[in-house]
Parts: C-alpha cells; structure tokens; sequence
C-alpha cells in the first residue's frame, strides 16, 4: 500500500512516533466484530497497515508497541523507556488509519520548534497524534493505567504549554472501536483516494 508524498522533515532530532498496538480491542468485539479490531481488513489492507504506511510515509523515526500491556499508560511508560534517547514522542493510537503524514509532520515541526505539547485539531475538535518534548520523559515514563498521556496533557495545557496544530484531516478524529466505525472509515478513504474531500 502506497501514501502520497510528503514534503520531508529535516533529518536532524526529530521526535519519534509512537505506534500504540497494545489494546485487547474489547470493544470492537463487544459491538459485533470479530478479531482483532487492528487486523480488520480496511480496502486493500488492514487497519494497522494503514497506520503504519502514513507514519513511514512521514519520514519521522518510529516504534511500534505492541506487547501486552495492562493499560495505554503502561504501554506509554514502555514505548518511551525503549526510545529514552528521542528528542520528543508522538503518542498514535494505532486504530487511526485515516491519518495523513502531513498531520504527523506538523505536529512534530511544532515540538522541534519548541513546544512542550502539542495537538492537532479538525474544525475545532482535538485528536491524535499528541506530541510531547523530551522534557515529559520522565512523567511519560512514570504513567500507568488506562488514562494514557492525559494527566501529563492536561498539565502542560493549564500552564498553557500545549501549541494547538491546525490540520485538515479527519483522519485524527477517526478511531475504530466498532464495526460501524470501520464501515465510517472505509467510506472516508474511498472518498479520500476518489480524489474527494474527506468530510464529516
């Protein structure tokens, strides 16, 4: 599977994607599906391949962590332990298979360019990836649980540390936790590689 070119980032420090493949995807199940929600057959490819082509697309180093872990903070605490020497973290879910790596570099010019945080937003709603400085290391080293990066998120944006990325893409807002989400997401990419505009 193929992603559109981008631009490519200055090769020097950049900040490193990290790929969450750790959910038992209770949920998908729960609603119908059947397997795996990452190994859901998405056009011509699965959901995590998906992901996968546009962080690769995007040029930025990445790891994917996919062990078993307790909750999105566990699995947080362990992708960043594995890449302690990165100059930032971009937190992915990876059941977001809609995501452009236009979205994945912007967010990631804005931590090389000095932001503690930031988050892209959609017309107003935020997703994901979120992007962290390396200064979160140890908070994000320090996470556990089901709640992920949002204490440490939720910090930085009091203090008003968080830069807020502008994208359009809807990609950072569609996650696949139903079968009905899927179908969603399969009707965007059909519209989005017809040469069409994604739209809510």
């Amino acid at each position: 599977m193929t992603m559109p070119s981008t631009p490519a980032l200055p090769s020097m420090s950049l900040p490193t994607v990290i790929v969450l493949a750790s959910g038992r995807g209770e949920r998908f199940r729960a609603a119908g599906g059947t397997g795996s929600k990452l190994q859901a057959a998405l056009a011509q490819a699965t959901v995590l391949e998906h992901t996968l082509a546009a962080v690769r697309a995007s040029g930025l180093p990445w790891h994917l962590e996919d062990a078993g872990h307790p909750g999105m903070g566990d699995s947080i605490a362990a992708a960043v332990r594995a890449t302690a020497t990165a100059s930032g973290w971009l937190i992915l879910p990876a059941d977001l298979p809609l995501v452009l790596p236009s979205t994945l570099q912007a967010v990631a010019r804005a931590i090389e360019g000095g932001a503690p945080a930031a988050q892209p937003h959609h017309r107003g709603e935020r997703g994901h990836p979120v992007g962290f400085a390396a200064a979160s290391g140890p908070q994000l080293i320090a996470l556990a649980g089901a709640q992920g990066a949002a204490p440490v998120l939720r910090a930085l944006r009091e203090s008003g540390q968080v830069a807020e990325v502008d994208v359009d893409d809807i990609g950072i807002l569609t996650d696949i936790d139903t079968p009905e989400q899927l179908a969603r997401a399969e009707a965007l990419l059909s519209t989005r590689l017809g040469g069409g505009i994604s739209a809510r």
